[in-house]
Formats: structure tokens, C-alpha cells, sequence
């Protein structure tokens, strides 16, 4: 690893440490997303403010923290010998960003979105994959948390499964990818317990 990747990654995880629920819901004049609801600063729990708006940009900009890393080293790196590893490092470093941000004491999401935007610039299609599995288990069953399980679960085996035929894997995207679905499902650990225990919010519940 040479000092530019390491440059890299520590953007990227400046770049995931702004907490977009957070800073989404001040510039709204609605309520810090800590103190209510479910307590994560993610736009599932600023849903429960009852601004959907507030919800919607909040998504789209922690996807895009994800995103615009990754996407920075395949624009610019190349230049200074950056390639596939340092992308996947930028990614995980960014997602890293999101659950752990310096600027907000460490305290983060839960890093669905992030992962999606992550997802989105390692490979389109991959995401779009695992988006649809996403949307299908909260269809069929409403709850938010258990389809981003699945879903962390599923996109390193869409990308491995489809080698070759949709694009060509990445031994350092592939580590990404199965580090950031397992520090999702840590993540989620309290919400397993209640969904094993039958008490889980549906989505559109409000919490108190």
C-alpha cells in the first residue's frame, strides 16, 4: 500500500463521516435523528420524523458518500498507479465513515445506504441486484432491516457468481464487499434480537 492509497482512503472516510441524517435534519429544522425513533442517524429513522423529503435527500446523499470515493479513484488514480484495490480500500473506508464519523463522535448509521452507493460504483449492475433483493424481501415482508441483511448477504455472491459473464471480479472488491456485509449485520444485532422476538418495526411504523 503506498501513501496514496493511503490519502485515499482517509478522504474517503472523511467523506463518509459527514452524517447526512444528521446535518439533512438541522438544515430542515426537524429534530437530530439520534433522539427519537430507533436512535440511528439513517433515513429509515428520519422517515419517522414524518418528512419524507428529509428522508429522500438523506438517502440519496449517504449513497452518494459511498459513491463518489470509489468513483474519484477510478477518474483520477490511474495516474498515480491507483487501481482496483485502492478503490475497494476507498469504499470500505467510506462505509467505515459512515458508521464511525469523527465528526460525530463516532456514533453512525447503520450503512445501507452507503454500501449501495459503494455497490453502485464498484459495479451497476451489482447493485441493482442487490437492490431488487432488497425491495423484494421488504414487499413481501416489511421490514427494513432484515432485507438489508439479505441483501449484505447476497451481493458478494451475485458478484462471484456472475465472474466472467457481467464483469471481471476483484479478489479486493470481493473482501470489501464481505467485510462491509458483516459489519452491517453487527450493526443490525439489536434488530435481529426483535425480529426473533416478533417486535421489529414494519416499515411506515412510527416509533416513539
Amino acid at each position: 500500500m503506498n501513501l496514496m492509497s493511503v490519502l485515499a482512503a482517509l478522504a474517503a472516510y472523511l467523506i463518509g463521516s459527514l452524517s447526512f441524517a444528521v446535518i439533512v435534519s438541522r438544515a430542515m429544522g426537524l429534530s437530530d435523528p439520534r433522539t427519537y425513533g430507533s436512535g440511528n442517524p439513517g433515513a429509515t429513522n428520519v422517515l419517522r420524523s414524518g418528512s419524507k423529503p428529509a428522508a429522500i435527500v438523506t438517502l440519496l446523499l449517504d449513497a452518494a458518500k459511498g459513491w463518489l470515493p470509489v468513483m474519484l479513484v477510478k477518474w483520477f488514480g490511474p495516474a498515480w498507479g491507483l487501481g482496483e484495490g485502492t478503490q475497494a480500500l476507498a469504499g470500505l473506508a467510506a462505509f467505515l465513515g459512515h458508521l464511525y464519523p469523527v465528526f460525530f463522535g463516532f456514533t453512525g448509521g447503520k450503512g445501507v445506504a452507503t454500501a449501495v452507493g459503494v455497490l453502485i460504483a464498484f459495479e451497476p449492475l451489482l447493485a441493482l441486484a442487490a437492490l431488487l433483493t432488497f425491495a423484494i424481501i421488504v414487499a413481501f415482508f416489511r421490514y427494513v432491516s432484515l432485507a438489508s441483511i439479505v441483501a449484505a448477504v447476497f451481493a458478494p455472491a451475485y458478484y462471484l457468481l456472475v465472474d466472467g459473464v457481467a464483469w471481471q471480479a476483484s479478489g479486493a472488491k470481493t473482501l470489501a464487499m464481505v467485510a462491509m456485509g458483516l459489519l452491517l449485520i453487527w450493526r443490525h444485532r439489536e434488530n435481529i434480537q426483535r425480529l426473533l422476538a416478533g417486535t421489529e418495526s414494519k416499515l411506515g411504523a412510527r416509533k416513539k
